[in-house]
């Protein structure tokens, strides 16, 4: 491991400084592991929020005016940056974060891939001619950026998160400000150590860290020089964020909670299926918003399916995300480890059937075991919650329409996962799920090139891909007369 510290900042990101609070408030950010303090960062407020959105403001003037090819050029710098210095910025991720070092250094070049993409299309922001409606009239439209953006990002992909966010808002010609999770505030400052480095000029991106995230967001949604919220979160804070920028019209990207059916059909090949939910279900120890939430299985097919999937899962390492093999690292907190707690109580009182794990061990921290839960159902907590944890509930069905409607029976709308050999099944299933990505044959579904994002109550707006983009831009309609 190369010198990670000098990664590792203690001070806030605004206009191109590196900034204390102003009356010198700080708060600690500690490893998931152990509880240990890995580092003090400034507590800034809604003055110091004032001032990284008015340098947004002046930096966007010459941002938004120079040409696709001069932000692409930066953006390539960032990218390769990223990638250069992936080791040590996946150390700081584990460190805060807690999931194993192998699962950061794939979320360091996931996120780098962000960057990579994105200042390819900064180029191809096209606009159009429209055939007019008059012969001494042109129609045209171009597409210029929204102006200045916010950026709120969760602590379950502390790097990722925010790349997918500001290098389309960049390549789109948008200065940002970054408002990190309290949890995990170090990534997103290592990210300006990158952008100095790669020089991107000052005011362009600017993180503020914050212990008061009601304080901070209040001035992000109310503040008119913001143009646009992007938020990654809960559906509650997302909701309340919404509300907060309705008095003055701002854009919003909203990628919010998800609640995943993961459907293994009679006709699927088992072992694949069981390595898809593996996939799917216990990365970065569940706490990832397209998480297998719920495992509908097969009756035919049931207690094979469980029997394998137990054998793989009892396999799994426990322990610390820097130590070899660490499969499960640690949950974010105490408070995660006490809702898995509760909901496994929950489903075993309404007679759901604990078939590996489900103990907690008070002595070892922030940890919950990887469970399995057998003979779910719609009546449990863990069916119908947000697990963003390492259990895995297993509900029987036996056709096709009955577990389309278990798999719909929720308001969230983001990921979903089935597996099946029959190709006519395949595209009916696909077409009824009610859900923004569905993963066929496949527990990993996340990519650059396709766009991410839900439906209903799981969010607004798609990340990555060509239409990622799009979300940090408006259309100009321009009419040309008097030809």
């Amino acid at each position: 491991m190369r010198d990670y510290k000098r990664f590792l900042k203690e001070k806030a990101y605004i206009n191109g400084e590196w900034v204390l609070e102003s009356n010198g408030a700080t708060f600690e950010v500690r490893n998931p592991f152990d509880n240990s303090k890995i580092a003090e960062v400034p507590d800034l407020g809604r003055e110091e929020t004032k001032e990284a959105i008015s340098a947004a403001q002046v930096a966007l003037e010459d941002w938004k005016n120079e040409t696709a090819e001069y932000r692409a050029k930066l953006l390539k710098k960032l990218f390769n940056l990223q990638l250069e210095f992936a080791d040590e910025l996946a150390y700081i991720l584990t460190l805060e974060q807690g999931k194993p070092l192998t699962e950061a250094l794939g979320e360091i070049k996931y996120g780098a891939s962000f960057i990579e993409w994105f200042s390819e299309e900064a180029r191809r922001t096209y606009g159009e001619t429209i055939p007019t409606n008059a012969k001494n009239r042109r129609i045209l439209t171009i597409k210029q950026p929204v102006g200045v953006v916010a950026a709120i990002t969760p602590w379950n992909f502390p790097n990722a998160m925010i790349t997918r966010k500001i290098a389309p808002a960049l390549a789109a010609g948008c200065t940002v400000v970054v408002k990190p999770a309290e949890s995990t505030p170090l990534s997103a400052l290592a990210i300006g150590i990158l952008a100095e480095m790669a020089g991107i000029p000052k005011g362009v991106i600017n993180i503020i860290t914050t212990n008061r995230p009601i304080e901070v967001g209040q001035e992000l949604t109310s503040n008119p020089i913001i143009k646009k919220i992007s938020f990654t979160g809960s559906t509650h804070v997302g909701k309340i964020l919404m509300k907060q920028c309705a008095n003055s019209v701002k854009k919003v990207s909203m990628e919010l909670g998800g609640n995943a059916p993961f459907i293994v059909f009679d006709d699927a090949d088992i072992n694949t299926a069981v390595e898809g939910v593996i996939a799917s279900k216990f990365r970065n120890s569940g706490q990832t918003c397209v998480c297998t939430n719920r495992i509908f299985v097969h009756d035919s097919i049931y207690d094979e399916f469980t029997y394998k999937l137990s054998k793989e899962v009892t396999k799994m390492k426990v322990g610390n995300g820097v130590e070899k093999d660490t499969v499960i690292g640690p949950l974010i907190n105490e408070s995660a480890v006490n809702f898995l707690s509760d909901l496994v109580e929950d489903a075993s009182t309404k007679g759901a059937e604990v078939i590996v794990g489900g103990s907690l061990d008070k002595e070892k921290g922030n940890f919950f075991p990887p469970t399995i839960l057998g003979n779910v159902n719609e009546e449990m907590d863990v069916f119908n919650k947000e697990i963003f944890g390492s259990i895995a509930p297993l509900i029987r069905f036996s056709k096709e329409e009955e577990v389309i409607a278990m798999a719909n029976n929720t308001p969230y709308g983001l990921a979903s996962y089935f597996f099946s050999k029959d190709y006519a099944r395949i595209w009916r299933v696909s077409e009824a799920l009610d859900y923004g990505m569905v993963g066929v044959n496949t527990g990993k579904i996340s990519t650059t090139v396709a766009p991410f994002g839900g439906v209903k109550e799981s969010g607004i707006g798609r990340e990555g891909s060509k239409y990622g983009i799009e979300e940090y831009l408006e259309i100009k309609y321009i009419c040309v007369g008097g030809l």
